[in-house]
């Protein structure tokens, strides 16, 4: 199975090095030295982990073959991909892969069904669930503890408590002075 572990960004310096952004919580596993990876687009692949370091909170991979700023820019855009084994499970409990998550059903505590997970997105702050609903419009629900309780592969299916306004029209009133204005 291949799991997205990383997007490249833009060219550092002028060796060939480039930004990553993340996408995988194991990059550490993922994204060492030696490690092969395909690409998306493919034509750009498959590429080799030469070296990887961190500099100012971000980390910089240089790859074999890519030797100058040129060629490192080249690869901007471009999805880093790792095969994985489909029966392999990340270490902590209460994480998981995007294809496990994937087309789960989302009911509310109460039963209620909200749709199906369609997509992933990974934000800096948080992940989203975008879920299309049985009418065909979509909710984003963000994957957080206080609003996603419960994750049940064994039943496919996600449960969650939305506050009021996320999945329907009945939002609270945000501060007193929004309160008075309205009155």
């Amino acid at each position: 199975m291949q799991l997205v572990v990383a997007r490249i960004g833009r060219a550092h310096g002028i060796k060939g090095e480039v930004t990553v952004e993340v996408r995988t919580d194991e990059p550490e596993l993922r994204l060492a030295p030696g490690a092969v990876l395909a690409t998306d687009p493919a034509a750009t692949g498959p590429l080799t982990i030469e070296t990887g370091r961190v500099h100012s909170g971000r980390l910089l991979l240089r790859f074999e073959g890519v030797k100058d700023r040129t060629a490192a820019e080249a690869l901007r855009n471009t999805l880093l991909i790792a095969e994985i084994d489909p029966g392999e499970l990340p270490e902590e409990e209460d994480e998981y892969y995007d294809h496990q998550l994937m087309d789960l059903d989302v009911v509310t505590v109460d039963g209620i069904e909200v749709g199906r997970i369609t997509e992933i997105s990974h934000l800096p702050s948080q992940d989203l669930f975008i879920v299309e609903r049985p009418d065909g419009s979509e909710v984003m629900i963000p994957f957080v503890e206080a609003i996603v309780t419960e994750i049940d592969l064994e039943e496919q299916r996600a449960v969650i408590t939305p506050p009021p306004g996320l999945i329907d029209d009945n939002a609270e009133i945000a501060s007193a002075r929004d309160a008075e204005a309205e009155g």
